[in-house]
């Protein structure tokens, strides 16, 4: 699993973090019940705090997308992802509009913001497998 991080981003690198693994689920880069390094191992391959790495990995956990074994050690929940829910609904409404609102100020038209979000789609779910089997 590759984690790229922006250190000089206003974004907490928890938060990097936990959309980094996100994406990686999503563009199948890591599959249901793939093992996760542990919270150590990860924080020092990244350079970064080991409580940073658990706050990421609590979060994850919390919203269904990971569980952790004592065994068996972290892994992506071989059980699926989590649903989507009113709750979600919710979370992403209030994340995507004022990304909406910036665009609709700096002139972008409806057509212009659909097509941005397709090709993001695009590049999560085709591109990145593509690049696995290349």
């Amino acid at each position: 699993m590759i984690i790229e991080l922006d250190m000089q981003s206003e974004v907490p690198i928890y938060t990097q973090l936990v959309n980094q693994i996100i994406e990686g689920i999503a563009s199948g880069r890591l599959k249901l019940g793939e093992p996760l390094p542990s919270v150590r191992s990860l924080a020092s391959d990244i350079g970064v705090n080991l409580h940073t790495v658990n706050k990421a990995y609590t979060l994850l956990k919390q919203d269904g997308y990971i569980q952790v074994h004592r065994q068996r050690g972290v892994v992506v929940d071989p059980d699926g992802m989590p649903p989507v829910t009113e709750e979600f609904i919710t979370k992403q409404h209030s994340q995507l509009k004022p990304i909406v609102a910036e665009a609709i100020c700096r002139g972008m038209s409806k057509q212009q913001l659909i097509e941005t979000v397709e090709q993001l789609h695009k590049e999560i779910t085709e591109n990145d497998k593509g690049k696995e089997n290349a």
